[in-house]
């Protein structure tokens, strides 16, 4: 495992000179830029581990994506080796199906200290809840990005994410109700402790989630990556395409239904992924929302 190779990934040619927040975020958004957040290995027979090596191997050399104990495991990696004081910590992911945070811990983030100041940064999340920027960890501070204002709020040791977004425009009225939508303004995201983390806490979760019927992923296959302008995403056969700021306070959503010959043909053209393995598609109605 070595930088030069993960950079060449990423495409960052930037300095690495310092360890500043500067530098951090632009590392962060090529990371985001480059590497989608995907679960498509529950859905063509392959298994998900945590190993590091299985980790750098797949998103760096076989150019695949992963959900966030990957992606943020690899990123954590990445900060510490060029010096920064970088650490894990664990999340409970928002249900707004059943309007309540996950009982089991499932997200991991990664949280970095620059001159005394802390900041969080998730690259493991998609779609229209993942972050551009590193987040400071204050309480009651809107902090507005591209893909909307965040906002983290602390009550007795405990740190709660939410995010609200702008009104969306969707041409295609065939999807005006989709249940991929999100209706609500203002949506919560996580909720997470500053107790550190490793990655040993979440091998329990990394087998669950790609196992039970209850899990999100196995009902869902999804890729989703971060662009210049928004992101796009593809859940099950359904493809979307989401521009920030389209018009003043509006995003704009295009949404696409492929065929099955497509969906191979659209994660290479799309999400630049090239399965080794068939992918069976999946989407479940419900549990989650772009």
């Amino acid at each position: 495992m070595n930088l030069e190779e993960y950079f060449a990934r990423t495409g960052y040619k930037g300095s690495l000179e310092n360890q500043d927040l500067e530098t951090l975020t632009d590392i962060f958004q090529h990371h985001i830029r480059a590497v989608p957040f995907e679960n498509l290995s529950i859905h063509c027979g392959e298994k998900i581990t945590l190993e590091l090596e299985h980790v750098y191997n797949k998103i760096v050399r076989r150019k695949r994506g992963g959900w966030c104990m990957e992606n943020n495991q690899l990123l954590g990696w990445v900060l510490k080796c060029l010096g920064y004081d970088a650490s894990f910590l664990g999340a409970y992911v928002f249900n707004p199906h059943e309007n309540a945070y996950a009982n089991i811990m499932t997200h991991l983030l990664v949280k970095v200290v620059i001159d005394g100041k802390a900041y969080i940064v998730d690259g493991g999340f998609g779609v229209s809840y993942q972050m551009w920027q590193p987040m400071e960890l204050v309480s009651g501070k809107d902090q507005p990005q591209a893909p909307g204002v965040f906002r983290f709020t602390e009550k007795n040791a405990t740190w709660y994410l939410e995010k609200m977004r702008r009104k969306q425009y969707i041409p295609n009225q065939n999807f005006s109700n989709s249940d991929l939508l999100e209706k609500k303004e203002c949506r919560k995201v996580y909720m997470f402790s500053l107790e550190p983390r490793t990655v040993e806490d979440f091998r329990f979760q990394c087998t669950y989630l790609q196992t039970s019927p209850d899990s999100l992923f196995t009902k869902k296959s999804i890729c989703t990556l971060q662009t210049t302008d928004g992101f796009r995403a593809l859940i099950g056969w359904t493809l979307t395409e989401t521009t920030y700021n389209y018009k003043e306070n509006m995003d704009l959503v295009e949404f696409i239904t492929l065929k099955d010959e497509e969906v191979e043909k659209t994660l290479k053209e799309k999400f630049n992924i090239t399965l080794e393995r068939k992918l069976i598609p999946i989407n479940v109605k419900g549990f989650y929302t772009i």
